[in-house]
Order: structure tokens, then C-alpha cells, then sequence
């Protein structure tokens, strides 16, 4: 999965771990939102009694935070996605040996690749270290 963890997420990873007792080490940012990612079964754990969890995270970082479940399978991959990117959709997504092709109508594709196509480099660097795939929009 990620190859390197950078002082920042290092710091982030930390508060997590001293908020929900779970400890990973799987952690991004896009689009302003810092996300973790924890096993399946972690899952409510880590987002607490009515979301206690991820807003106390969201305070003392002063990020929007969400928790979504660690993709273990190929079938998950669209599912992770999906979740990164919501409220956009996009129409399909195709996983090929080594690339991850997304097709979006325009205005999703417009969402999706941002100002500066600073969106699409975010998601192509969480592809590259989460599934050692290349990202591409259609």
C-alpha cells in the first residue's frame, strides 16, 4: 500500500490513533479532506458513538474528516473510489492489469479534475500508492 509516510500524515496518524485506540497507518488528503483508512472491522469503532470520533478529529485538526474501509479485494476498489469522490458520480469505472480507467460525463469529469487538475493528481498519487495502478479520466 503506501510507500512512504510524510511528517504531516505522521502527525495526523497519531491524533487518530490517541482519539480512536485504533492504530494504521493508511492516511490522504483530497480535496481538503483528510482521510483514514481501517480494516473493515474497525470500521464503527473508529467513527465512535454518533460520530463522537470523527468530530473531535475535525477540531483539533481543522479538516473535514472522513473513515472509510480498507479496500482488501479488486471488487472494493470501485466502492473506495466512489466514497472518495462522493457526492460526484461517475458512470463507470474499468480496472485493467496496471491502469484504472473512470469514465464521468462533463460536468463530473469537470469536478473530478479540478482547477489545475489538482484533483486528478491527488487521486492518481492515493491509485498509485493504495493499488500500484496508473488513473486516468475518460
Amino acid at each position: 500500500m503506501t510507500n512512504t509516510i510524510e511528517m504531516e500524515d505522521l502527525m495526523h496518524l497519531k491524533l487518530f490513533e490517541s482519539v480512536t485506540k485504533i492504530s494504521t497507518r493508511y492516511t490522504f488528503i483530497y480535496n481538503n479532506t483528510l482521510f483514514f483508512c481501517v480494516l473493515k472491522k474497525d470500521l464503527s469503532k473508529a467513527i465512535g458513538k454518533d460520530a463522537a470520533n470523527v468530530k473531535k478529529i475535525n477540531f483539533i485538526a481543522k479538516k473535514r474528516v472522513r473513515i472509510l474501509a480498507l479496500p482488501t479485494e479488486e471488487k472494493d476498489i470501485k466502492k473506495f473510489i466512489e466514497s472518495i469522490v462522493s457526492p460526484i458520480e461517475f458512470s463507470e469505472l474499468e480496472i485493467k492489469q496496471n491502469e484504472i480507467i473512470l469514465t464521468a460525463g462533463s460536468q463530473s469529469k469537470a469536478a473530478l479534475l479540478g482547477r489545475e487538475k489538482r484533483r486528478l493528481k491527488e487521486m492518481e498519487k492515493i491509485i498509485r500508492d493504495y493499488f500500484k495502478k496508473s488513473f486516468r479520466i475518460v
